[in-house]
C-alpha cells in the first residue's frame, strides 16, 4: 500500500522543480507539496498525443457508492477489476514524487527513496470523475528493500520508463510484473 508519499522543492533534482512549477501554474494555488496525502492535489504526468505533460489531478478515485477513496490499486489484479481495467489500458498515469511513506506494525514511519536520487516515479492511472482529474498508485509485492516495514510498494519506474508506461499499452502491462529495484529506507522524522 502506498498511503502517502513527499514531493519537496528543496535540493531535489531539477526536473521535480520543473514539474512542480508547471503545476502550480495549473493549480493556482491549491496544488499539496511537501508530505501529500489522499485527496490532497498534486502533479501528475499523462500523455499528450506524443507528448509527456504536467496535470494536477485528486489523489484517489471514488470508492463504490461513494464511500472513501481508492488511492491504489493491486498491480497484480488491475486489469481484470472493471474499475481499473479501463484506465490501465487508454489513460495511465505517472505520479513524480521525492520518495514514499510505509508503517511498520508498530507504525513507526519509513521514508524510501532511491540511494543516489531524489526522484521516485510512481506508475498510476488517471480519469475523470464528475467533472475532476483523479488518480490511485499501483502497488506490487514489496521487495526485499521494503518487506521488512510492508508487504506492498508502489509500482516503480524508472525515467527511461515514464515515457513507455504513459504511450505504450503492451510494454506497460509488462512494467507491471518487474521487481521494483532496490530502495533507501529513512526513519520519518515526524
Amino acid at each position: 500500500m502506498c498511503g502517502r508519499y513527499t514531493l519537496y522543492t528543496g535540493e531535489q533534482a531539477e526536473e521535480i522543480r520543473q514539474i512542480i512549477d508547471i503545476a502550480q501554474r495549473q493549480a493556482q494555488g491549491q496544488l499539496k507539496l511537501g508530505e501529500v496525502f489522499p485527496s490532497d492535489r498534486a502533479p501528475i504526468l499523462v500523455a499528450n498525443q506524443d507528448k509527456v505533460v504536467v496535470r494536477t489531478a485528486i489523489w484517489g478515485f471514488p470508492g463504490v457508492r461513494g464511500k472513501g477513496l481508492l488511492i491504489n490499486a493491486r498491480s497484480e489484479t488491475a486489469e481484470e477489476k472493471p474499475m481499473f481495467r479501463r484506465p490501465l489500458l487508454t489513460s495511465r498515469c505517472v505520479v513524480p514524487t521525492s520518495g514514499f511513506y510505509e508503517w511498520d506494525k508498530t507504525k513507526e514511519k519509513f521514508l524510501f527513496q532511491y540511494p543516489n536520487s531524489t526522484v521516485v516515479y510512481l506508475a498510476g492511472l488517471w480519469e475523470m470523475v464528475e467533472g475532476k482529474r483523479r488518480y490511485t498508485i499501483l502497488t506490487t509485492e514489496a521487495n526485499d528493500s521494503v518487506r521488512d516495514v510492508h508487504n506492498r510498494m508502489p509500482v516503480l519506474l524508472a525515467k527511461e520508463q515514464v515515457r513507455p508506461w504513459l504511450m505504450d499499452t503492451l510494454a506497460a502491462l509488462g512494467m507491471l510484473h518487474e521487481v521494483p529495484p532496490k530502495l533507501a529506507l529513512h526513519p520519518s522524522k515526524n
